[in-house]
């Protein structure tokens, strides 16, 4: 990765990123016939932005959001909730606002996908013609990578990588752990969503540990040898959890091969562990709806064009945030929420009989390592050769000697940057 020396404030990277979406996204012409069909499964930071996006790019389009859940949960910052720092309850969000941009809502699941007719099918029977399909459908398990993990098995050993449920459970059990008890992370491969993510969270319940029960500790069980911000996040943790973290890669044995939910045991290729909690992230694909619509690969992720998010497998259908395979593009919701902008902005144009232009997607992800320290990655990405690719020079991260009013500062940043995202999607 090629690492920019010199200093970007936030408010820099947000200007010159507006600035570039306004000079590569006008607003697309309006057909005479807008009155256009659209449906949006899934509710999360992209397809609810996306939603958003598709009425002001033309009020006379019939936007339909369906999502199962009348409330969601979100990802971003519920680490901190887990280590006890945060109120659950400010990770959830509903949508009346979603409604009242002119949105139509359809709180079930979806069914069905006949591209060839055009129509998505619900649970509860009904159906819903659309001119363009939008998915949004995060993440899903792969249940079948890991002896012995399952989603009963999540009952026990939680992944809270998605659920407010899960979430909860996790933090609940990391709260009544007896001081003197061991946290273990299991870490997957990528891709996956939001590859910082499980470093934060062992990152601020290492946090708690220290200040809540000093006798105890947390071992993190990677399945890989690298990861996104890897010095930063470890320079860190010799600094702040020099005793409380122990971090296992790949190479070290950090494989988790195997899991006992009855005895609670996690098994790599040369130990084995009975942690007091066990955070077991299993492996990970495109959400279910992408295999019922026929968009994802022999991956199990979905293929696009980077300058519509149109599938490669299916004509009249779009794919953003997790699920979509993007080359250098991140899994975040930054770049959901950008990818959600992109796309709206495409099908409006492909709708009006245009051709859109070619996109840049930012994206801006916090890490919180204390309640009082974040680490951070900013970058831009653009189509090139059918895949998104860094910017050259636009990706940006502090140094690993940055002093603490610089990782101050990115922590005010991180709690703004969720109030901001939240606010714009959701508010």
């Amino acid at each position: 990765m090629r690492m920019r020396k010199n200093h970007v404030t936030r408010r820099d990277f947000v200007r010159t990123a507006m600035a570039a979406s306004a000079a590569i996204f006008p607003m697309p012409a309006i057909a005479q016939d807008g009155n256009a069909r659209v449906v949006v499964i899934g509710g999360g930071f992209g397809g609810a932005a996306c939603a958003r996006a598709l009425k002001r790019a033309n009020p006379r389009f019939a936007v339909t959001l369906v999502e199962a859940n009348r409330i969601f949960t979100a990802c971003p910052m519920s680490n901190a909730a887990i280590a006890g720092l945060r109120d659950l309850k400010m990770q959830d969000f509903g949508y009346d606002r979603v409604a009242a941009a002119g949105v139509g809502l359809e709180f079930v699941a979806a069914a069905a996908v006949d591209p060839a007719a055009k129509i998505v099918t619900l649970t509860d029977g009904r159906k819903l013609g659309y001119e363009r399909l939008v998915l949004a459908p995060g993440i899903d398990f792969r249940w079948d990578a890991l002896p012995g993990y399952s989603s009963a098995a999540a009952a026990v050993m939680p992944h809270a990588w998605k659920d407010g449920d899960q979430i909860a459970l996790l933090a609940k059990q990391v709260a009544a752990m007896d001081d003197g008890g061991v946290v273990a992370i299991s870490v997957p491969v990528t891709p996956s969503r939001c590859p910082p993510a499980p470093y934060e969270r062992a990152s601020l319940i290492a946090h708690m540990l220290k200040t809540k029960k000093p006798r105890s500790k947390l071992i993190v069980l990677d399945a890989k040898d690298s990861f996104t911000m890897q010095r930063q996040f470890q320079g860190a943790w010799k600094e702040l959890y020099s005793g409380v973290l122990e971090y296992v890669a790949l190479s070290d044995g950090g494989l988790v091969t195997a899991v006992d939910v009855a005895s609670k045991t996690v098994v790599t290729d040369f130990d084995k562990f009975t942690p007091a909690v066990a955070n077991i992230i299993p492996q990970q694909k495109a959400g279910q709806i992408a295999d019922i619509a026929g968009v994802a690969d022999r991956t199990g992720w979905c293929p696009i064009d980077p300058v519509t998010f149109e599938s490669r497998l299916q004509a009249n259908i779009h794919v953003i945030g997790d699920a979509a395979i993007g080359g250098a593009m991140p899994r975040s919701a930054s770049a959901a929420s950008s990818q959600a902008k992109i796309c709206a902005s495409a099908v409006a144009t492909l709708l009006a009989g245009g051709a859109p232009a070619a996109p840049t997607l930012t994206s801006l992800c916090y890490s919180l390592i204390g309640p009082d320290y974040a680490i951070s990655q900013r970058g831009s990405y653009r189509p090139v050769s059918g895949i998104y690719n860094e910017v050259e020079g636009a990706t940006a991260t502090r140094p690993v000697d940055a002093p603490q009013d610089v990782r101050s500062k990115e922590a005010r940043e991180a709690d703004s940057w969720f109030a901001s995202i939240t606010g714009e999607v959701f508010g």
